[in-house]
């Protein structure tokens, strides 16, 4: 056997014991991504009483998508071993829609409607996609890809800083207390990421949290204890009902086109890894498939009231290191993770980890979401259009988000549009793709060499 085959290919079968211990090392791989989102957006828009549910819920239906994406069910899924959690991408746009809707009064339950409204329209978009890509390589350019999730990365960071100090309305905020609380979950993630050992660097993240909790309890830092604690829900499928804003849904609709280019990268990762092809007929029917079931796994995630899924690059590290490549671990996965979202306990837990401890580890994710756009646009040529579209794109974009007063001459509609620097940079970034005289070096680029933004857990 070739010392670059897995030890296990896509169709065979690894004993109940192998797989499972597999199955273990891609949740404890993922674990950290499938519920930051929801923690982070839960904390940023104050929707504390529904936390240990959304945790719950985005627990469940990554199990779904794992499902649906690793088992191929009919023309949905690539059939590779991939592990579907929620999406990073889209959490600046959602904090930003849910802002919007309680500036406008709305309740914690019509801010959750909205959100989750706009996701479950654009999972159409992602959906459609699964059969055109290629046609939008020359507009979604690598260029455009990194320049927004450069821009994904940058606007979040002003959410974890705020969390490292205290978190909004924290008495004791920018404390000495909380700063090392913080440096010290820093600390332990950049340990383990310098580490020898590929396991501590795949937990770092996990670690650097349960280190920091651990500290937290010690030194009297956790805010209250949970006062009863429920250890089985049944989902229920729009529990919040579903709301829409066209001002809210405009950025969340652009995120969806360019995750869509970044699921291809994620899949033709996976397939390299896995001995499979990544040219021809079956690669391309994978790519289809895996697009389409990221879009339709996202719609599920709205119904089941959480947040767009998407497939998770970290589990392309985790084939890599075990050389497990069979999409039958993918079951074991996909259960295990439907299981922990049965069980609300687990979320009530995690919502109280301390705002220092959780900012920390999250200010380094949002900080290696720019790095990532910052090396998709290394990659490219850098001719004078090249250089000109990233830097009016990125000054546009960080413009709008530094001084959101220059925008107060438009239309209210408007300005809520360009209010957010992922529309206004990224939109920048396609009109000066499509205008300026030149080549951007990239646009015949195919879109599997986009890497998809990760976060410190993840393998690369």
């Amino acid at each position: 056997m070739s010392v670059d085959q897995p030890l296990y290919r896509l169709e065979d079968r690894p004993g109940p014991l192998a797989a499972l211990l597999v199955a273990v090392q891609h949740v404890l791989a993922s674990f950290v991504g499938i519920i930051a989102p929801s923690l982070i957006v839960g904390s940023a828009l104050g929707l504390d009483q529904y936390m240990s549910y959304l945790i719950s819920m985005a627990l469940f239906v990554s199990g779904v998508a794992t499902w649906v994406q690793s088992q191929r069910l009919g023309p949905l899924g690539s059939g590779l071993l991939s592990v579907q959690g929620t999406s990073f991408s889209f959490v600046a746009a959602l904090i930003a829609a849910g802002e919007t809707a309680r500036a406008g009064g709305a309740s914690d339950e019509a801010v959750i409607a909205t959100l989750l409204g706009v996701c479950a329209v654009g999972s159409f978009i992602e959906i459609a996609l699964g059969g055109m890509l290629h046609r939008l390589k020359r507009i979604i350019t690598p260029t455009v890809t990194g320049v927004v999730v450069t821009l994904i990365g940058l606007s979040l960071v002003k959410v974890g800083v705020t969390d490292m100090a205290g978190g909004v309305g924290a008495e004791d905020f920018g404390s000495l207390t909380n700063l090392g609380l913080a440096a010290l979950v820093i600390i332990v993630v950049l340990a383990c990421q310098m580490s020898r050992h590929t396991w501590l660097r795949i937990g770092s993240v996990f670690f650097g949290l349960v280190i920091g909790c651990l500290v937290a309890a010690f030194t009297g830092q956790f805010e209250g204890r949970p006062e009863a604690l429920e250890w089985f829900a049944l989902p229920q499928p729009l529990r919040f009902g579903i709301g829409f804003d066209w001002t809210a849904f405009i950025p969340v609709a652009f995120i969806f086109l360019v995750t869509a280019i970044e699921t291809v990268g994620d899949l033709t990762g996976t397939s390299r890894a896995s001995g499979e092809p990544v040219s021809g007929p079956v690669y391309q029917r994978r790519i289809r498939g895996g697009v389409l079931a990221d879009g339709v796994n996202s719609l599920i995630a709205a119904l089941f009231n959480t947040f767009p899924n998407t497939t998770f690059s970290q589990n392309t590290g985790v084939v890599q290191l075990t050389g497990v490549a069979s999409r039958h671990v993918g079951r074991y996965v996909a259960v295990i993770l439907l299981l922990l979202g049965l069980i609300p306990a687990l979320g009530t837990l995690l919502q109280f980890i301390p705002r220092p401890v959780l900012g920390a580890a999250t200010t380094l994710m949002f900080g290696l979401i720019a790095v990532s756009g910052i090396r998709i646009l290394s990659d490219q040529t850098m001719t004078r259009k090249t250089i000109m579209t990233i830097a009016v794109s990125l000054g546009m974009g960080l413009g709008v988000q530094l001084v959101p007063e220059a925008l107060t001459g438009l239309p209210e509609t408007a300005e809520r549009i360009f209010s957010s620097p992922i529309t206004t940079g990224g939109l920048t970034a396609i009109l000066c793709t499509l205008l300026l005289p030149g080549s951007t070096g990239n646009a015949e680029e195919p879109a599997d060499a986009t890497p998809r933004a990760t976060a410190p857990n993840q393998s690369s």
